[in-house]
């Protein structure tokens, strides 16, 4: 199947594509918050440059989007037909690095959680929010 845009429709389209700041770390902020725990945002010292840094816990929390970084067996990762090769490159490098930051992180002494933005849909927030504070909760 070939793109339904022109070169430069696609451009403007991707270029719409947030970074940071997505609906699901914001979720994710939220509740943390809620449940009393403090914490800063993208700390550009860390490798990876974390979504969420909780330093009381000495723990990192990244919210990965499915697509982006390669979830595999959910619903919402799958390679795209057209241009098939450069999406498989573009989301194995971007695993691999996440995996050199992680590692890098560990290697620092910070616990790495990653949370997949499917993990934070309303039937799994729940599940996914009490994960985290036990996991936090046990690293302090």
């Amino acid at each position: 199947m070939t793109d339904i845009f022109n070169k430069e429709k696609r451009s403007k389209v991707m270029t719409l594509v947030k970074g940071k700041n997505t609906k699901p770390e914001i979720i994710l902020r939220k509740k943390l918050h809620a449940l009393g725990f403090r914490f800063r945002v993208h700390d550009r010292k860390l490798p990876g440059t974390p979504d969420v840094k909780l330093t009381k816990y000495k723990t990192v929390v990244f919210v990965n989007g499915c697509f982006w970084h390669g979830h595999l067996n959910c619903k919402y990762y799958t390679v795209p037909k057209s241009n098939h090769q450069f999406w498989v490159d573009k989301i194995e490098k971007n695993i691999n690095r996440d995996r050199y930051n992680y590692k890098k992180l560990v290697e620092l002494g910070w616990k790495v959680l990653v949370i997949w933005a499917c993990e934070l849909n309303k039937k799994r927030i729940d599940l996914t929010i009490n994960y985290i504070a036990i996991k936090l909760r046990e690293s302090k």
